[in-house]
């Protein structure tokens, strides 16, 4: 007998008549977190590596890149927004066994994504040179923090399709893949910033001496090094899911149908996506304008703890993706009562995971911001804003997790709605305030009040089901169009 594969599981299980267990439910949630988990690991540790390394030049180069990091994911969500709309119906339509479409979905996406990706490039290269004094940085830093931002941003496209490719074999089920390529980058990374970043040297075993080549390139180096295991990885992810995809893979001989109204679906579900990461990543770029005036320390400080903190949350974006998918292909099967059931399970084991992380953060904050930088005034307030922070982590966990989940669904406007009003109206005002009394710790202080707010309205619209609306009209006709 042939072992069935995770995503022919998920849709035996979607559209049998009786309803499974519960452990057959977690069971399936946890198959398909544990890989997204793994993949979430290895791009903070790919940030790790990249910070260490950079910290090792210094305070003033963790800065430059510190200061144009927020400006940076403001572009890289825009074109992450345009991927999730895309990724969303794919699921949908692979959960109600529309191959077809999912596949017309697959081409349409990376036709759209490809050319907002470009014009966001150009847009980044255009206000590379005037951002470093737009953010407020000190000269000293201008730059490397120009030059490290052009690198990135000019790459943005590579970025985007490698996260739209790495999404479509998600939505399909295969976690696997995407985990393994993920990994992969984090060991190419590794290789090609010790390559960019330091100087040739030699390096002694024993009575064996190896010249370890290097170009010497700092700040630049950084970059470039991950941009070419972006760029390596992204290969390899293309050949996996045009040709070897159970699903989604190209046909040979299978017209393209462009359809407006799928296209059109995307938008909705994208627009409200793309809205809350412009305003998060808007907020996150306001919030280092308001450090910035702290001192060079700060600046490095605010990036490194953002970095150590990633370790805490990346089981909720892996659990996240997990929901997406699951709630996804249970509204594409018309099945409305999975989708319910999943949603509350992925928020109880998000929940979970991350207090549990929260608190080892906490007891082991030293260690985390020490591996980043040798500077003992960064390590110490590292610590310290850590230790704040951790008491948010089980709300911020919730927030993310249902997040995904809600979105599988086809609802994105009201998590927007909640993440635009709880950063803008509860932590950049409090940051303002706060500031001025605790320094560099009123900003974390108000960062944490501001996630347990947002948690506590992510938990409140899953109680209320208002992300529901409007499907129960869609999973009641009784014939859907193949094309769309």
């Amino acid at each position: 007998m042939v072992k069935k594969t995770l995503s022919e599981q998920i849709l035996h299980i979607l559209h049998q008549n009786a309803s499974p267990s519960g452990m057959e439910r977690i069971r399936l949630i946890l198959l398909l977190s544990f890989p997204a988990i793994v993949a979430q690991i290895a791009s903070v540790v790919m940030q790790y590596i990249d910070a260490s390394m950079v910290g090792q030049l210094g305070a003033a180069d963790s800065a430059s890149i510190g200061l144009v990091a927020s400006s940076i994911w403001l572009f890289f969500s825009i074109g992450m927004a345009v991927n999730i709309g895309f990724t969303v119906l794919v699921a949908q339509k692979i959960g109600a066994k529309n191959f077809f479409s999912a596949r017309n979905l697959l081409k349409t996406g990376f036709i759209v994504s490809g050319t907002v990706s470009v014009i966001l490039s150009l847009i980044g290269i255009a206000v590379s040179d005037l951002l470093p004094a737009w953010l407020g940085g000190s000269a000293e830093i201008h730059d490397n923090a120009r030059n490290y931002f052009l690198v990135v941003i000019a790459g943005l496209p590579v970025f985007i399709l490698n996260s739209l490719s790495s999404g479509f074999l998600q939505s399909s089920g295969n976690m696997k893949i995407p985990s393994i390529l993920n990994v992969a980058m984090c060991v190419f990374d590794v290789i090609f910033n010790y390559l960019f970043i330091f100087p040739s040297h030699e390096f002694s075993v024993g009575t064996v001496t190896l010249i370890i080549p290097g170009f010497d390139l700092g700040v630049i180096g950084a970059a470039l090094g991950t941009l070419a295991a972006v760029m390596l990885s992204f290969s390899m992810m293309l050949y996996f899911l045009l040709f070897k995809s159970e699903k989604l893979k190209l046909h040979k001989n299978e017209r393209f149908v462009f359809s407006p109204n799928l296209l059109r679906k995307s938008f909705l579900i994208s627009a409200p996506v793309g809205f809350d990461h412009v305003a998060m990543c808007g907020a996150m770029v306001v919030s280092m304008m308001i450090v910035s005036p702290l001192g060079t320390i700060p600046i490095a400080t605010h990036s490194f703890a953002i970095t150590a903190e990633s370790f805490c949350y990346m089981i909720g974006f892996g659990i996240a993706s997990a929901a997406t998918t699951l709630v996804g292909q249970s509204i594409g099967a018309r099945r409305t009562d999975l989708a319910i059931s999943f949603s509350w399970m992925v928020t109880g084991l998000g929940v979970a995971f991350i207090t549990v992380a929260g608190i080892l953060m906490f007891i082991f904050a030293p260690l985390m911001i020490g591996m980043l930088s040798p500077v003992q005034e960064i390590r110490e307030l590292g610590a310290d804003v850590l230790r704040i922070e951790a008491f948010a982590e089980p709300f911020y966990g919730a927030s993310i997790v249902i997040s995904g989940a809600v979105r599988g669904a086809g609802d994105t406007l009201y998590p927007s709605i909640f993440n635009f009003v709880s950063i803008w109206f509860v932590r950049i005002p409090l940051s303002l305030i706060l500031v001025n009394l605790y320094g560099f710790y009123g900003v974390w202080l108000a960062m944490s009040i501001e996630l347990c707010v947002r948690g506590i309205l992510f938990l409140i619209h899953l109680k209320r089901r208002k992300w529901l609306r409007g499907i129960k009209l869609q999973t009641n006709r009784l014939q859907e169009n193949i094309y769309e």
